[in-house]
C-alpha cells in the first residue's frame, strides 16, 4: 500500500476556532500549549493500569505455601479463602477472590445448599484447588485484564487483600 505523501513531510493543520482575543494579544496557540510546561497527568485508565501492573508484579513475588499441615473446616468457598489467608499470612489474588465469590453464588438454590460444603468436598482437596488457581492467577494474569476489570468495577479494591507478607527477595 502506497502513502499519498512521504511520511517525513510535516503537515500543518489550521483551525478557525481560535478566538480574536488570542490574535489581539499576539500570543500564538503554540505558545499557549507548550508540552514542556504542562504537568504530567495520568488518565484514570492509565493510573489503574500502572496500579494493576505493580499489583501483578508484587503477587508474582509471593511464593505459594508448600507445607500444609492442617485441615481447614469450611462452610463456604469465601470462608475457606479467609481461613487460608489467616493461617498462611498470605493474600489471595484479586481474581481468586472473585472466583471464590462466584463459586459461592453458584451454590445458591442448589439442592444441597444447606449441606456443609466440607462434607461434599474434602477440605484438603478444596484447599489444594484454591492454591492451584491462586498460582495460575499470580503467575499468568495480565495487568491489562486486571485494569479492564477494575475500570468496570468501582469497588474492585474490596477484593484486594491487605495482607503483606515479608518477601525474601
Amino acid at each position: 500500500m502506497k502513502r499519498s505523501m512521504p511520511a517525513n513531510e510535516q503537515v500543518e493543520i489550521l483551525s478557525d476556532d481560535s478566538s480574536s482575543s488570542d490574535a489581539d494579544n499576539g500570543v500564538s496557540r503554540n505558545q499557549l500549549l507548550n508540552d514542556d510546561d504542562l504537568p504530567f497527568v495520568l488518565s484514570s485508565e492509565a493510573w489503574l493500569f500502572r496500579r494493576a501492573k505493580s499489583y501483578q508484579e508484587y503477587m508474582k513475588l509471593i511464593p505459594i505455601p508448600t507445607k500444609r499441615g492442617t485441615v481447614i473446616p469450611y462452610t463456604s468457598w469465601t470462608g475457606l479463602g479467609t481461613s487460608m489467608k489467616s493461617i498462611y499470612f498470605q493474600p489471595l489474588h484479586y481474581l481468586t477472590n472473585l472466583h471464590l465469590k462466584r463459586l459461592d453464588q453458584e451454590r445458591l438454590g442448589a439442592e444441597d445448599e444447606a449441606v456443609l460444603l466440607d462434607t461434599i468436598i474434602h477440605p484438603s482437596k478444596a484447599e489444594a484447588s484454591i492454591w492451584i488457581i491462586e498460582e495460575a492467577h499470580r503467575l499468568t494474569s495480565s495487568p491489562h485484564h486486571l485494569a479492564k476489570l477494575w475500570v468496570a468495577d468501582t469497588y474492585y479494591h474490596a477484593y484486594i487483600d491487605d495482607i503483606y507478607p515479608k518477601l525474601g527477595v
